[in-house]
């Protein structure tokens, strides 16, 4: 902050620095991807708390400032009367004689002056607060205006949820199968296929076996899955032991790999469903009755998610 500030000038500039973090943070959500949305919003939470700390430092370190300098002219004064009194003292009897007379003529005694002070520092405060709270008022008035704003660009943005599951209904109504929701959690892939082979084949295996021999089946062929391995935020190909120990045992989400590797173990086709794509099939050449899933991208809070199929005609 430079001491050449005006308190106006401090305003301002916090405004223009809170608009930018806002941009800022934004870019980031943007740019945040399933694996770094918990660190970009920590990220964004830390920079909004040091903006916080710092603007409301500022704004104290200028009271202080302003409180010394009022200090400042009050010790100003007491000097200038000292020096008065000095220059008296070096009057002759005649001048002080002729000055007292002079003081005795003047018909409006000046007003004393800690009293003076007095009023022109509660002269001071009085416009500050009444600044301050036409600024509070201008904050919040602002604030609603953009509030506002932001809700009416979101009643004019597609509801994409509503848009995907249309299109997914209608999806299911021609292939005469109905969606069988499943826990939308890191687990969900794995549960739809645990729910297809039970369904489909008669097969009773739980998520922690699903888990395990997918791992197991992509470590021992790294020739095939290394080349879906290739992180694109780092612009680099992940250790594909360390990847297969986390999809052992961790939550963490399924993708194209495991759905390969479990259509590979169990020789069965996998079909995977979704909005605004042709089906996705996996293993066409399985003998096994083919496993139905269905993807979405925009329907659940989590992100995205696996749900299963069954036949229409079970109901």
């Amino acid at each position: 902050m430079s001491s050449a500030e005006t308190l106006d000038q401090i305003h301002s500039r916090h405004k223009k620095e809170a608009r930018d973090l806002i941009n800022k943070t934004t870019s980031m959500k943007k740019q945040a991807t399933k694996s770094t949305k918990k660190d970009i919003q920590k990220q964004i939470i830390e920079l909004e708390q040091e903006l916080k700390q710092r603007h409301e430092q500022e704004l104290k370190d200028f009271d202080s400032s302003n409180a010394v300098s009022n200090t400042d002219e009050k010790n100003e004064a007491d000097q200038n009367k000292e020096s008065e009194n000095e220059d008296e003292d070096e009057f002759s009897p005649e001048k002080l004689l002729a000055q007292l007379e002079l003081d005795a003529q003047q018909s409006q005694p000046k007003q004393p002056e800690p009293q003076q002070q007095q009023q022109q520092q509660q002269q001071r405060k009085g416009p500050k607060r009444n600044k301050q709270k036409e600024r509070l008022a201008k904050r919040a008035a602002k604030i609603e205006e953009e509030k506002a704003k932001a809700r009416e660009e979101a009643l004019l943005q597609p509801d994409l949820k509503k848009i995907e599951q249309t299109h997914i209904d209608e999806l299911c109504q021609m292939a005469k199968v109905k969606q069988f929701d499943i826990a939308p959690d890191g687990n969900c892939l794995f549960a739809s296929i645990r729910d297809q082979l039970k369904y489909r084949q008669d097969v009773d295996v739980s998520i922690k076996e699903l888990r395990a021999k997918a791992a197991e089946h992509i470590l021992a062929d790294p020739e095939t899955f290394t080349p879906y391995l290739f992180d694109e935020e780092t612009m680099s190909m992940k250790d594909i032991k360390q990847y297969c120990d986390e999809i052992a045992n961790t939550s963490a989400w399924g993708s194209d790999l495991e759905i390969l590797a479990l259509a590979r173990i169990y020789n069965s086709p996998i079909s995977v469903m979704m909005s605004g794509r042709s089906t996705l099939k996996i293993w066409e050449q399985g003998e096994g009755d083919e496993l139905k899933l269905c993807y979405y991208k925009h329907s659940y809070a989590l992100g995205e998610h696996y749900n299963s199929l069954r036949d229409l005609e079970d109901e």
